[in-house]
């Protein structure tokens, strides 16, 4: 047998997009039948069905209920579209609308009674302490007298004002009531609002003894009189403190520079979808590839992306249309709106630059000063003469350099007809990208070309050679920094993930690891940070990242053509001559994506030191680095 137990519908939001709402669902108040539910002694399995007045042939949606308290069991539910004209549409839609125009005013939850889970009470109801909800559905007239629902159309105020509608579309229609939360009140607001609470008080008092001129009061008004004066009595000693913590707050707040503080009282909400980073970038720049290149066609053809990534058409539509960042509707999540960085989110972990932490990072050609050699100290001697010393300065400058590189798609790749098609452009770009910037930060063969690149870190950097034993190794590399005066705090290590791997294998002799914290992704180990890359190679870098330059614009520049006819080489020759084999796009049905990012690096002294041919191999029992001693044979 199913029981009913009705309670308020108490909607805490409500989404209008997924139709998804939230509340509670049964409460222990007893109901005009005189019934209860203990909330505690109830169990039921996520989902349920959410019904249409308790009728199992009709449901609307489903339910989650969430973990019973004494108050009572919460609910969200969500009510989903239906596109397919029929009779399911026809009843969904019904409800739906039923909610928003308040016309629901209750919920109520279907449960059956487990054994021994029902105590009659003196008055003749029951409570019911062990049961099984199977259902929760919307009611019209709940038993329970106080079950009432706050309209669904005051609930998300705040989507509402900067929308301009409430859920049923109607902007001219008010609210019937509006059950939520008002803002926290300032201490000016405070003190105005008891401040008019004071003077009602005394208007009333002067009314009252206008009203009685030639005899005293009634005791009706001679009681209402004193009552209003001790209110006065108590506002004045409020009013005391609240304008002694109005002056305490004001002493200790922090100004907010012009142009610097968000608009008072206008949240800005972001809503990202759970795509892969990197998504949106890659979108945008296949729109504007589609379309090439007109900004309002790549904003109207990236609109089929909206349910998961809008922000690729406001981005492509921030360059056409005005806006104000107070404009909630479309120009509020303008601000801020770079779709470039999330790509490069998803690009700096990726490279070695993303992983170094604690690079200098300066600006392009601006000079940065440097200390290239100490001054001269001495011990003085009685009525000696003391040594005049010096410092010797430098200054360095890191001009722009770019890196860039044009990757050739088809025309039926770009539509992103699959979505694995995106994951592939995303990480055909974050490999390309990553690959050629670790090589360029740590190979010692690439040398500084005016106005071109700059010299890696490695290039002209103090070298030694590896043997097989790595802490022999490291503390070499660490004595090079003390012995030039150069901290030790953050040193980082930069190496292949094989090297990591064979540290991370190495243990001591009662078998704990060596190199604890150290994996074939890096880590860190006494202070030490390691960081893994390829592009390594047999070299082991160490260096003092605080002592190395580093300059990024911190985007990515995008530019596509259907056009052009490119030299189909990673080496381009540059001047072409007559040999030169050009690859027409247009001719193809391909299309070219070119990305460019601005970025420079500087060693600064002898910040840098590195390992050659380092191999270090697996523990062969070495004393202090062997592999952990084999168990002894057991005792017969």
């Amino acid at each position: 047998m199913i029981h009913r137990a009705h309670a308020v519908l108490s909607v805490k939001s409500a989404d209008v997009a997924t139709r998804r709402i939230s509340g509670t669902a049964t409460t222990p108040a007893a109901d005009r039948a005189g019934d209860t539910l203990d909330p505690l002694g109830a169990t039921f399995t996520n989902p349920i069905p959410l019904l249409w007045h308790h009728d199992k042939e009709r449901p609307i949606g489903l339910a989650t209920l969430h973990q019973p308290t004494l108050a009572g069991i919460t609910f969200d539910a969500t009510i989903p579209f239906v596109t397919e004209p029929g009779p399911l549409r026809d009843r969904i839609e019904e409800a739906w609308q039923s909610l928003k125009a308040g016309l629901i005013t209750g919920v109520s939850v279907g449960y059956r009674v487990l054994d021994g889970g029902m105590k009659v009470l003196k008055n003749g109801g029951r409570r019911f302490t062990q049961t099984e909800i199977c259902e929760v559905s919307l009611v019209t007239v709940p038993a329970n007298m106080h079950a009432t629902i706050d309209v669904i159309k005051s609930l998300d105020t705040a989507y509402l004002a900067a929308s301009g509608r409430n859920l049923s579309g109607d902007s001219e229609r008010a609210p019937v009531s509006a059950r939520r939360i008002a803002p926290a009140m300032t201490a000016q607001e405070k003190i105005q609002n008891f401040e008019n609470t004071r003077a009602a008080k005394i208007a009333r008092m002067s009314t009252i003894m206008d009203a009685s001129t030639d005899s005293t009061l009634p005791d009706n008004l001679r009681e209402e009189y004193d009552e209003l004066s001790l209110d006065v009595k108590g506002i004045d000693d409020h009013l005391v403190r609240a304008r002694e913590l109005e002056k305490l707050q004001t002493a200790s707040a922090t100004r907010i520079v012009p142009g610097t503080g968000a608009p008072a009282r206008i949240p800005v909400v972001s809503v990202k979808s759970n795509v892969p980073p990197g998504t949106a970038f890659v979108r945008a720049a296949c729109a504007k590839l589609v379309c090439n290149g007109n900004l309002h066609e790549a904003a109207e053809y990236a609109k089929r992306w909206d349910a998961t990534t809008p922000e690729v058409a406001l981005y492509l539509k921030a360059a056409i249309a005005p806006g104000t960042v107070t404009d909630a509707t479309w120009a509020g999540p303008l601000v801020n709106q770079n779709i470039a960085a999330d790509f490069l989110e998803l690009l700096r972990p990726a490279t070695i630059l993303g992983k170094v932490p604690g690079l200098r990072t300066v600006p392009f050609n601006c000079k940065v000063p440097s200390q290239t050699a100490g001054g001269t100290y001495g011990w003085v001697g009685e009525a000696k003469p003391k040594p005049v010393t010096k410092l010797a300065f430098a200054a360095e400058t890191l001009s722009i350099a770019k890196a860039a590189g044009i990757i050739v798609l088809t025309e039926e790749l770009v539509r992103l007809s699959n979505p694995s098609a995106e994951a592939l452009v995303r990480a055909d770009m974050i490999a390309g990208i990553a690959q050629f910037l670790d090589s360029q930060f740590i190979d010692p063969a690439v040398a500084a070309v005016a106005g071109v690149n700059p010299a890696s870190i490695t290039n002209g950097a103090p070298t030694a050679a590896a043997t097989t034993n790595p802490m022999a190794d490291i503390i070499g590399l660490i004595n090079h920094f003390v012995t030039n005066n150069i901290p030790v705090d953050g040193v980082t290590f930069i190496m292949s993930a094989a090297n990591a791997l064979a540290l991370s294998f190495r243990s001591n002799l009662d078998g704990s690891p060596q190199y604890p914290g150290v994996t074939i992704n890096g880590g860190t180990y006494k202070g030490l940070t390691f960081v893994t890359s390829q592009a390594a190679g047999t070299n082991v870098i160490a260096l003092q990242p605080s002592l190395i330059l580093y300059a990024d614009e911190g985007g990515v520049t995008i530019d596509a053509s259907r056009e052009a006819s490119l030299q189909m080489d990673s080496a381009p020759m540059s001047p072409a001559d007559a040999t030169t084999v050009y690859v027409s796009l247009w001719q193809t049905n391909c299309v070219g994506l070119r990305a460019e990012r601005f970025v420079n690096w500087k060693r600064v002294g002898v910040s840098v030191k590195y390992l050659t041919a380092t191999a270090w191999p697996a523990p062969t029992g070495v004393a202090g680095e062997s592999a952990a001693p084999q168990s002894a044979p057991h005792a017969r």
